[in-house]
């Protein structure tokens, strides 16, 4: 692998990640060996298997209820949707939206929401529907917790984010 980033497991046991290779400035004499930067999937078993490549995958969560995985194609500025169809298996990859994003959760609804500027949220067809705007240049993650899993956790450049939602996140 170049360097997994983000990760999201399946009720098979299984887990979907992304291998994007953020480079840093202290590795000496770096050599990538993979020439492209991809979505796998690692079995209950160990075995992995490569599943589409990308520009630059960065994040990824899915739903086992919604039967959808969502990855970002970051430096693309795209996120992409796919069906669930079986342990390990998609369908082909669709146009979500037209943005990218580090880190993104889902919400009981299946909105999504995306990191970057703020927090992008966008309703399952992809249409965007709020903001919430952070006082630093960057977000990175966000996940939904708390005791009723409805406090919205956000991190950003220097700080983490709490907000009480109105929305629960998906199981």
């Amino acid at each position: 692998m170049n360097g997994p980033n983000d990760v999201w497991n399946d009720a098979f046991g299984g887990m979907y990640f992304t291998d994007p290779l953020y480079e840093r400035d202290y590795w000496i004499n770096f050599k990538q060996e993979i020439p492209n930067k991809s979505l796998y999937y690692r079995n209950k078993n160990g075995k992995i298997s490569k599943l589409d490549t990308f520009t630059q995958p960065n994040g990824i969560v899915g739903s086992e209820k919604l039967r959808k995985l969502y990855l970002s194609d970051i430096d693309a500025g795209k996120t992409y949707v796919y069906d669930i169809l079986g342990e390990g298996k998609l369908s082909e990859k669709k146009l979500f939206c037209e943005m990218g994003s580090d880190g993104m959760t889902l919400d009981k609804h299946g909105n999504l929401y995306l990191t970057g500027d703020g927090v992008h949220v966008f309703n399952r067809e992809g249409k965007k529907i709020y903001h919430i705007s952070i006082p630093e240049k960057w977000t990175s993650n966000v996940t939904f917790g708390g005791e009723n899993n409805d406090i919205l956790f956000i991190t950003a450049s220097k700080s983490v984010y709490t907000f009480p939602m109105r929305v629960r996140g998906i199981k």
